[in-house]
């Protein structure tokens, strides 16, 4: 018996679980499907009527295979219709991917920092050349002040269309793509534009992606960037061998001479260059120098060929413009690393520059320095060493020797730094290492006569005159108001003069003029040991440099460097105006200004305080040297001593110019301790320092 199940009755709406209800309102795949076709195909609604009309055609174009009414290999053959079909959509599919390409391809907004960098170049007071600094010899030169007739050398052996050119050469792209992919070769083929990308955008490698990329920066660049800035960017990121970069670097390292002084010849010499210096630089070979002389005739050819050149003119270039042996670039070293090194940091605090902005190059600093001073100073120092080697060759071991020349307005005209800051980076002429000693006296002086003594505690000051009269025996206890000065040990405190020497009563002028000590001691402690700091520190000398404030700051505790020493003396030269010392007077960044903050100069002591320095300074020096003072009237100086022999300075003025000169010995690798000198500085009659400082002077 067979049972008859009665199917599930019809659910009528709104009957059936919420879940079910969902589901059966939900579109199917393929609903979906078709909804979103049709809004995709929406807007190419109005293309239909040409699309039905092109439908037989692209029938047509369909392969059938084997093709019917052929016979053989024909057979499989695509048709004409179909072969220009394929060409034709090859070329809109290219056409989309370049369009696209270049539509993506943005100009970077980081140049290469290697292509962008310069050398920073350093110069005498006299505009000559002194040094240069920087990783890579590169000098950006705008295009105004490079000749026309250098630019069009360029270009006709370059790229003489660049004017008229699209940014590319599609020419020369196919043939570098050829050789690159086919023949595993390199192959220039590029214009200007495209090597000025590659310079200052992207790499050195030679691939198709890399060729690709410099070729669609260079039509965005083109049409950015005017022609005449890709020309001057190119013009100063391009190599030129010898460690050059730009054309102005190249025409001084190949001719020795500034881009503006080249003459049309020399210009097709170093634009021939730009092929390849290592197989055109015509010093480095027989075959390089034929190589050279050939490019060059065909460069002057080229620029006749195109209008940038006439006959006549090309006429009169018949000899090969030879260029120098060497490169005369300036490079440091020596005395010029000293001098680089306090103008570079000297620019950077007085221009505002981050060590960044000055390691990416292009500054010209104009510095004080003068040549001639420089190599006095410098000779007369490496005279002395060879002399104390042979002399006292135990103390020369360990020989240091300082000195500086300030002018009275506050420029480092020279310095002696070391032997050799390559071997010694230690700046002798900028350290604070060793006691002033007696050279510091004229301070104490200058301290007393402008703001006079205190005899009593809290009273008024009553004034001193280079008249005044001290005591100047020797071993005199310093007194205070309340009477003599104890130290922490409990003794009374002595001056000493030196080799124990007495004077009786003498006047502050005749004991400065013969450098007796124990009336300054005293003037110290009656003026205030406050007062004196002050005046040091207002003539030049640096705060951090000022010994304690105890009697013996009167006797030079203080270690000034020599050009502290020398900036402090040139304040009594100036009549009381103290000018910070400064190394750079002018700057510049590829020939625009950069601003400067120049020192100004300020009141330190009174213009009869300094005349009255000033004077028993010469005093000094007539009775020391009394020969040269008849012929230069107008020279003040002092020797200085310390009490354990450790320094010896020399320091004084001559026509608004002062330097100063210490000698020393210092053991550096074991501390920075001073030693006794052991002779090393000579006698009182026959003063190292004083010769050194004689040179300098232009007195010996």
């Amino acid at each position: 018996m067979q049972l008859r199940v009665p199917a599930p009755p019809e659910p009528r709406p709104g009957q059936g679980g919420r879940a079910e209800r969902r589901r059966d309102a939900r579109p199917s795949g393929r609903q979906r499907a078709v909804e979103t076709a049709r809004r995709l195909l929406a807007p190419l609604a109005p293309l239909a009527p040409y699309a039905r009309r092109l439908a037989p055609y692209a029938r047509r174009l369909k392969p059938v295979y084997p093709r019917p009414g052929r016979t053989g290999w024909r057979r499989w053959m695509p048709s004409w219709r179909q072969w220009i079909g394929g060409v034709l959509a090859s070329f809109g599919l290219l056409g989309a991917f370049l369009v696209t390409a270049y539509a993506m391809t943005d100009i970077p907004s980081n140049l290469n920092s290697y292509a962008t960098q310069q050398d920073n170049v350093f110069f005498w007071s006299d505009g000559t050349p002194m040094a240069r600094t920087g990783w890579v010899q590169r000098q950006a030169m705008p295009l105004k002040d490079i000749p026309v007739n250098v630019r069009w050398a360029v270009l006709a052996a370059e790229n003489e269309s660049f004017y008229s050119d699209p940014g590319i050469s599609v020419k020369g792209i196919t043939r570098a793509l050829y050789r690159t992919v086919g023949e595993g070769d390199t192959e220039g083929g590029s214009t200007i534009t495209q090597q000025y990308v590659k310079n200052v955008y992207l790499t050195q490698n030679q691939t198709v992606s890399r060729k690709f990329t410099e070729a669609m920066i260079a039509l965005k660049l083109d049409n950015k960037m005017s022609k005449d800035k890709i020309l001057e960017g190119y013009l100063n990121t391009s190599w030129f061998g010898r460690g050059t970069y730009g054309i102005q670097r190249a025409a001084q390292a190949y001719y020795g001479k500034d881009v503006s002084k080249l003459n049309v010849s020399q210009a097709a010499m170093l634009a021939g260059l730009l092929k390849g210096a290592g197989l055109y630089d015509p010093t480095l070979g027989k075959a390089n120098h034929q190589r050279a002389v050939a490019r060059w005739k065909w460069i002057l050819d080229r620029m006749v060929k195109i209008g940038k050149l006439s006959p006549q003119e090309r006429a009169k270039y018949t000899t090969f413009p030879e260029p120098l042996k060497t490169n005369p670039l300036y490079n440091t070293g020596e005395q010029s690393d000293y001098l680089v090194e306090l103008a570079s940091s000297y620019a950077k605090k007085a221009g505002h520059l981050t060590d960044k902005q000055f390691d990416l190059g292009g500054y010209q600093i104009y510095t004080t320095f003068d040549r001639k001073r420089e190599k006095d100073l410098t000779d007369a120092v490496a005279k002395a060493r060879k002399q104390a080697a042979h002399s006292t060759p135990d103390a020369a071991k360990n020989a240091h020797y300082g000195a500086s020349s300030v002018a009275a307005d506050g420029r480092i005209l020279a310095v002696y730094g070391g032997p050799d800051h390559r071997t010694q980076g230690y700046n002798e002429s900028n350290a604070a290492t060793v006691p002033a000693g007696t050279a510091f006296l004229p301070f104490v002086y200058a301290a007393g006569l402008e703001h006079g003594v205190h005899t009593t505690r809290g009273g008024p000051a009553t004034p001193v005159t280079p008249q005044s009269v001290y005591d100047g025996d020797d071993n005199i206890p310093v007194t205070t108001p309340e009477g003599p000065y104890w130290d922490r040990s409990g003794k009374k405190v002595a001056a000493r003069n030196d080799g124990g020497k007495s004077y009786g009563k003498i006047t502050l002028r005749q004991a400065l003029a013969r450098s007796v000590n124990t009336p300054f001691m005293q003037l110290g402690m009656d003026t205030g040991l406050d007062q004196v700091r002050q005046t040091a520190e207002a003539s030049g000398l640096l705060s951090d440099s000022i010994g304690p404030q105890v009697p013996a700051l009167s006797m030079g505790n203080s270690t000034p460097s020599a050009i502290r020493m020398a900036s402090g003396y040139a304040t009594f030269a100036a009549g009381g105006n103290h000018t910070e010392p400064y190394s750079v007077g002018r700057i510049t960044r590829n020939g625009a200004p950069v601003a400067l903050a120049t020192p100004h100069p300020r009141r330190a002591v009174g213009a009869q305080v300094a005349q009255e320095v000033t004077d028993a300074l010469t005093d000094s020096f007539r009775a020391a040297h009394p020969t040269t003072a008849a012929g230069r009237p107008g020279v003040a100086g002092k020797a200085g001593t310390t009490a354990d022999d450790t320094a010896a300075w020399y320091a004084g003025t001559d026509d608004s110019v002062s330097t100063a000169v210490v000698v020393y010995r210092m053991d550096l690798a074991k501390s920075l301790e001073p030693l006794p000198l052991q002779g090393l500085a000579g006698t009182s009659a026959d003063s190292v320092p004083y010769r050194l400082w004689s040179a300098a002077m232009g007195l010996g």
